[in-house]
């Protein structure tokens, strides 16, 4: 194999504009419908009664009106009095997504499904197979639009994040590269809100450091970053210059791991109620490797805001632990150094690199008191167990929403 074979190679593939383009497919197929809703004042929004009743993607022509992903059905009504909302048919959608990513496993060696309408594909190796990458890029762009009938943005790069950037530069239906060497005059040059994980209150927060465009994050003093934004400030500051740190393929892990999200009733803007919702994840997530009877070396934690930008971090353990107080408290740390004040509307915490047996490693500082949690878990799954979930609540959860 030669040296330029074994070059890392990533394709990142997003759907333009999924469950819109999902929807104009459902709605054309099974309901024999002529008119494209993509082409009309539209958007799929849900049951205005419920949380669901949020935007869940917009025509080109709603968004002029200034329609937003994430805000209120009732909302967006109000700001064009000509636009339909549709119900999102979600199964459908899945359906449309598995058939996408059965035809990305026909050709990469690695498929990692990063969500249910975007996917990296790692190639690398693959030159002598399909050649030129932007040149098969191309092919199978055309390939999934003739057969699958939607479109299809790929981005290509030697790592995640930047083929995750090249897949957000112009839209649809496009191939985009961005590699190291084009950094400076393809990246650094657009807003800082086009950088990975860059949300509206790190945005702002930025303008007012005199930062306007993602060349100057790369070019800041990391230190000074993190003086303002903690850990997130050295994220920033690794994506802007192409370094990717997080975009890692979690599949493999994950498979290894216990996990548990919720997208919650109302938008989370306090972080004391992100430390509740924390600890009831961490209640269930704890309680099932306890019957498992395995322990977890490492702890994440995932946030999705009110703009829909996902943030992951995690942390290995000291030693491995099952215990509920112990998993609260470090996912509330990870949560703090993840968290920009973004509205949130999802969290999930997630165990990962279980072991069987007590591999604890010996502390007099907290020993008693590990051994005191572990033996009040112990007792909290036996009355759950034998008398239900709800037969015993942690105070903190009393009369709460």
């Amino acid at each position: 194999m030669t040296d330029r074979q074994a070059q890392p190679l990533y394709f990142h593939i997003d759907v333009n504009n999924a469950y819109l383009s999902w929807e104009a497919l459902y709605r054309r197929r099974e309901l024999g419908e002529t008119e494209d809703i993509r082409e009309m004042d539209a958007i799929i929004g849900g049951d205005i009664s419920k949380r669901h009743g949020i935007v869940l993607a917009k025509s080109q022509s709603a968004k002029r009106y200034g329609i937003k992903t994430g805000e209120p059905v009732v909302s967006a009504m109000k700001k064009c009095p000509t636009l339909r909302s549709y119900a999102p048919h979600m199964a459908y959608y899945r359906e449309r997504s598995k058939e996408l990513m059965a035809l990305f496993q026909k050709y990469a060696p690695v498929v990692d499904q990063y969500s249910v309408d975007e996917a990296f594909l790692d190639m690398t190796g693959t030159r002598s197979l399909y050649g030129e990458p932007v040149a098969f890029a191309h092919k199978l762009k055309d390939e999934i639009k003739d057969t699958l009938e939607f479109t299809v943005n790929i981005g290509i790069s030697s790592n995640r994040l930047l083929a995750k950037m090249a897949s957000d530069f112009t839209k649809p239906d496009k191939v985009h590269t961005l590699f190291p060497e084009e950094i400076p005059e393809k990246m650094w040059g657009l807003p800082i809100e086009d950088l990975f994980y860059v949300g509206r209150s790190t945005a702002v927060k930025l303008h007012s450091l005199g930062i306007h465009t993602i060349g100057d994050i790369a070019k800041s003093d990391v230190n000074v970053l993190k003086s303002h934004f903690k850990s997130h400030g050295e994220v920033i500051y690794n994506f802007a210059n192409g370094i990717d740190l997080t975009l890692k393929d979690r599949t493999e892990e994950e498979q290894k791991g216990y996990g548990n999200s919720v997208t919650i009733p109302y938008d989370i803007k306090a972080a004391e109620d992100a430390y509740r919702t924390i600890l009831g994840l961490c209640e269930s997530v704890c309680a099932r490797l306890r019957r498992d009877g395995v322990q977890a070396a490492v702890l994440s934690v995932e946030i999705k805001d009110s703009n829909f930008v996902v943030r992951r971090h995690q942390r290995t353990l000291l030693s491995p632990t099952d215990v509920t107080d112990e998993c609260m408290r470090i996912a509330c740390e990870l949560f703090d150094e993840l968290w920009d004040g973004e509205p949130i509307r999802l969290i999930g915490v997630s165990a990962n690199k279980v072991t069987e047996g007590n591999l604890r490693q010996m502390n007099l500082f907290d020993m008693e008191s590990h051994d005191k949690l572990k033996s009040l878990d112990r007792a909290l799954d036996s009355i759950r167990e034998k008398y239900g979930s709800e037969a015993v609540t942690r105070g903190t959860f009393y009369k709460r929403p």
